[in-house]
């Protein structure tokens, strides 16, 4: 019998997280948008889920960014008392420029159930999207005290942006990892990065846990083949939000285009597939 989400102590959660980035493979973190899916993941057999910011916002008909702090909160909560298992929360950039800033997200992100999350070094700003080296090592090294202070324990993840940006300078992702280990980051992570040569390079230059961000176009690497890497976690952002909001815009082109509705035969087979899942 699978235990009820309220059974699970928060610190119990936590030391289930921490404990999969120590195994000598790596394992998936997928990406639910919404309670419903969240439901499905637990019952697929995954151990651990984490939020994605801009799958939330999808759902919700907002941009990516486009969300105040306290509605992903309160999306965190959501999804952290829908099944028993450790959630991870995507805290964009921890809502402010301010150190002070991403600190209070962490603690309010750990009051909303999350046993860990994620700070990007990402500023919101189209003339100078990525944070210096030096402030955003200030802001994660503010967002790791806050974690240690977590009683419950909190796995902090330090995000470099640059190849989302079009800064694909690997030595500089290099060099920032190291400065987030530094500053006490408990997990790394460079979305973007899809070659293996590039992410053996990064395993090899950091100490803690990578994150590899997997659902890429044109990237065809497996579970297997990144844990081979040195890997010890993988998730998929918004692609399965993606993945599904895809299946239903074409649904909706074929209906309003011809009038037909040959989408169906890529539909989950029968609702009781979907109901059986979720509890009454």
């Amino acid at each position: 019998m699978t235990p009820s989400p309220d059974m699970i102590t928060q610190a119990e959660r936590a030391r289930r997280f921490r404990v999969l980035h120590q195994r000598d493979h790596a394992f998936i973190i997928p990406n639910p948008y919404d309670v419903g899916t969240a439901r499905l993941l637990a019952n697929l057999g995954f151990e651990a889920l984490a939020t994605t910011s801009s799958g939330f916002a999808f759902t919700l008909g907002r941009p990516d960014y486009g969300l105040r702090r306290e509605q992903v909160l309160t999306h965190i909560s959501a999804l952290n008392s829908a099944t028993d298992l450790p959630v991870s929360a995507d805290l964009e950039n921890g809502f402010g420029d301010a150190p002070e800033t991403a600190a209070e997200t962490i603690r309010l992100a750990a009051q909303a159930g999350a046993v860990g999350g994620s700070i990007e070094d990402s500023t919101g700003r189209s003339d100078s999207p990525v944070f210096a080296i030096e402030p955003a090592a200030e802001r994660v090294r503010a967002a790791a005290a806050a974690a240690r202070a977590t009683p419950s324990g909190f796995t902090l993840t330090a995000r470099a942006e640059n190849y989302l940006y079009g800064r694909k300078d690997l030595k500089d992702t290099i060099n920032r990892l190291q400065a987030y280990q530094e500053a006490g980051a408990d997990v790394l992570y460079a979305p973007g990065l899809t070659t293996k040569q590039d992410i053996a390079a990064v395993v090899k230059s950091v100490d803690r846990p990578l994150n590899v961000l997997m659902g890429l176009p044109g990237v065809r690497l497996t579970l297997a083949d990144l844990s081979a890497l040195g890997a010890k976690r993988v998730s998929v952002g918004s692609g399965p939000a993606r993945a599904a909001l895809g299946g239903f815009l074409r649904a909706a082109r074929e209906m309003r285009d011809s009038g037909a509705f040959t989408w169906e035969a890529e539909a989950v087979d029968s609702l009781s597939e979907l109901t059986a899942k979720f509890p009454a």
